[in-house]
Formats: C-alpha cells, structure tokens, sequence
C-alpha cells in the first residue's frame, strides 16, 4: 500500500484549497497549483473539522474493518497536527 510523504490534514486542506481555487472544481484559476501550494494552510480548520467527523465509522465502514483501529489512525493524523500547533 502506498504511504503519502504529507500528513492527511494537509492533503485534505491541499484538496479543499484547490476546490476553491481552480478552475476545474468551484475557482477560476485554470493553473491552481502554485496558488494551492500557497494557500492550503488557509484551510487547515476546515480539514480538522472534517477529520475530527470521521472518528467514529459509520455502520458501512465498521463492518468493512476494524473499528478501533480506525479511530486510532484518526486520532493519529490529529495528534500529529496537535504536535505541530495546528
């Protein structure tokens, strides 16, 4: 399985930024990468928020897996953002 170099809470603000910024989702920049990269620390509150929902699976997901290990990975991604002052 691949493992991403960036933490989950900045690709998830790197993916809320570009749907603001490009073109190709709700912006109007048809080259948004450099902007993203400029502007993904903006939307580190929102990933949070949407990382701290997703602690608990829902019924679908539990019964895919392991809950409790879920959670764990969930708070981990947190803790990390906590260890940085996010």
């Amino acid at each position: 399985m691949p493992v991403s170099s960036l933490t989950l809470v900045e690709r998830i603000a790197r993916v809320l930024a570009g749907r603001a910024i490009s073109s190709n989702a709700e912006g109007d920049d048809p080259s948004a990468g450099p902007n993203v990269d400029e502007e993904w620390q903006n939307y580190v509150e929102d990933a949070l928020a949407i990382l701290r929902t997703m602690r608990e699976p829902d019924p679908v997901m539990a019964s895919a897996g392991d809950s409790d290990m879920w959670e764990r990975m969930v708070e981990a991604a947190l803790s990390v953002e906590r260890a940085a002052g996010g």
